[in-house]
């Protein structure tokens, strides 16, 4: 199965950089230089990861962000100014799974590619797991809530599959990092929050069940 991302980006001498790198590697790269081509280029055909540049001209990052949420989990990889704190944390609002500041390392953007399109697609076996009113399914990467499919990005199934295997423990905002969003993660304990509160509002009335434990972290319980 070939693999193919969508890279949104208005510099053309990096958008020609970006992509030639994941072509070498085997990857098919579309490029847009701006909102209007990405969002053009995602009506035509599925990709199996979206990297969008946040400042780029007619419908920012943030805007195909949010058009592509409405109707799809695919993996977003937002590409910002370095020590961009704000804009990461609004991406992770809209549902992006990931962000890398500029300037940045190919290899190393190419390696979070590649992991998040490797968590997206999953196994083709697995177990349900059940807590309360949510079931999880790792071999399909599907969640229900009293036995209702709800969408998931895949940064929110991830959390959630965290929280399932260690039900009844709490877990601090560092071992979620850890566990999630790996230990070369650049940003800091709030994009945790911000994911909490994402996945709660996927999850409906089940959300109830992720619980904040005051100065120490969050917990998944039955009810």
């Amino acid at each position: 199965m070939e693999t193919a991302i969508l890279l949104a980006e208005d510099e053309e001498r990096l958008r020609t950089v970006v992509r030639d790198y994941f072509v070498a590697h085997g990857v098919a790269c579309r490029t847009a230089a701006d909102g209007a081509e990405a969002l053009e280029a995602l009506r035509e055909r599925d990709y199996d990861a979206v990297l969008l540049d946040v400042m780029m001209p007619g419908p920012d990052g943030f805007a195909v962000c949010r058009a592509v949420r409405e109707r799809s989990g695919v993996p977003i990889l937002f590409l910002t100014a370095l020590g961009d704190e704000a804009h990461a944390l609004r991406g992770y609002e809209l549902g992006a799974d990931d962000y890398v500041g500029k300037p940045f390392s190919l290899a190393l953007l190419y390696a979070r590619t590649m992991a998040l399109i490797r968590r997206s697609r999953g196994g083709t076996l697995g177990t349900t797991l059940r807590c309360g009113a949510i079931g999880l399914d790792t071999g399909t990467r599907t969640c229900t809530v009293n036995d209702l499919e709800i969408p998931l990005s895949p940064r929110g199934y991830e959390l959630l599959l965290c929280l399932m295997r260690n039900r009844g423990v709490v877990l601090s905002r560092a071992q979620l990092l850890d566990k999630v969003w790996g230990l070369d993660f650049e940003g800091d304990e709030r994009a945790v929050d911000v994911q909490i509160k994402n996945l709660r509002a996927a999850l409906g009335s089940a959300g109830r069940q992720i619980r904040t434990v005051f100065k120490a972290g969050y917990q998944l319980r039955e009810g």
